[in-house]
């Protein structure tokens, strides 16, 4: 028998019983309970009234404000609560069914000159036989240390010194503070650990700076340097493209944390000149 109830109803017990289990709970929450204000027809329906049509008009109306990468990754969350409906036995039909979704854009394969690195160092007032006084300065190490490990920004704020093992060459990132939610070991280059040797240890995270201060005191940087087009998680396709000269690729991706090749393919940046030279 089927328990059919409206989508709100169905997305109020997705979020208690499945949202509730993952790391990324709230966000989860957050969106779906945008979407239920955003469309109050759609989301006060019965479920088995439910199609395709509703969804692809929802789907345009969505494009008006975000990109096609974004609109993407809902649609994954949408159809992961229609599953449920029918796991739960609240529909039998699926509206993804012969979805046309967006097409996402091309992966970013922006570099990172020397000379942009020498610039956002002097706009952050960095050099390496400077004291480090400043919180500014902490982010030009995060985004030095960035382009030695291929961290993600997000890792280098929350790492904790108790996970920094300097003698043995490497940080442990537990699965609490990756974005795949699947802890790693990264290795670090002498560099690397010049660099996180410069760094005291008066707080309990390496950086002693927040995600959201490097971020925000990294765009002024930029911004000051009028760089174009630049982010620090280019850092990280940076790292990813030098460090594929050193590791072979399985290497490569225990370090950078993919767990699909074709997944790393996309922070793999060499261009053809470049592979001209080896040639």
């Amino acid at each position: 028998a089927i328990a059919t109830g409206t989508l709100r109803e169905l997305c109020e017990r997705y979020k208690r019983e499945v949202s509730e289990t993952k790391r990324g709970a709230q966000k989860e929450r957050i969106r779906l309970d945008m979407y239920a204000r955003r469309y109050p027809e759609l989301f006060d329906r019965k479920l088995t009234n439910i199609q395709r049509e509703d969804v692809e008009r929802l789907i345009d109306d969505r494009l008006k404000e975000i990109e096609p990468s974004t609109m993407n990754r809902d649609l994954n969350l949408i159809s992961n609560v229609f599953k449920y409906a029918r796991r739960w036995r609240m529909m039998t039909h699926n509206p993804m069914t012969d979805l046309m979704r967006p097409k996402d854009p091309e992966p970013r394969n922006r570099r990172i000159s020397d000379q942009e690195i020498e610039q956002l160092l002097v706009a952050l007032n960095y050099s390496d036989d400077q004291p480090i006084t400043a919180q500014r300065q902490k982010v030009a190490i995060a985004f030095l240390v960035a382009l030695e490990t291929a961290m993600r920004q997000g890792e280098l704020a929350r790492v904790k010194w108790s996970d920094v093992h300097l003698d043995e060459g490497y940080i442990s990132l537990p699965h609490t503070i990756t974005k795949t939610a699947v802890s790693r070991n990264v290795p670090l280059s002498d560099r690397a650990i010049e660099l996180i040797q410069r760094l005291e240890r008066t707080k309990e995270t390496m950086l002693g700076v927040s995600a959201g201060v490097v971020s925000t005191m990294f765009r002024k940087a930029v911004a000051d340097c009028a760089i174009d087009n630049l982010t620090f998680h280019d850092a990280r396709h940076e790292a990813t493209t030098r460090l594929a000269g050193k590791l072979q690729v399985l290497d490569l991706a225990r370090v950078t944390g993919h767990r699909d090749i074709k997944q790393l393919m996309t922070y793999y940046n060499k261009d053809a000149r470049e592979l001209a030279e080896l040639l």
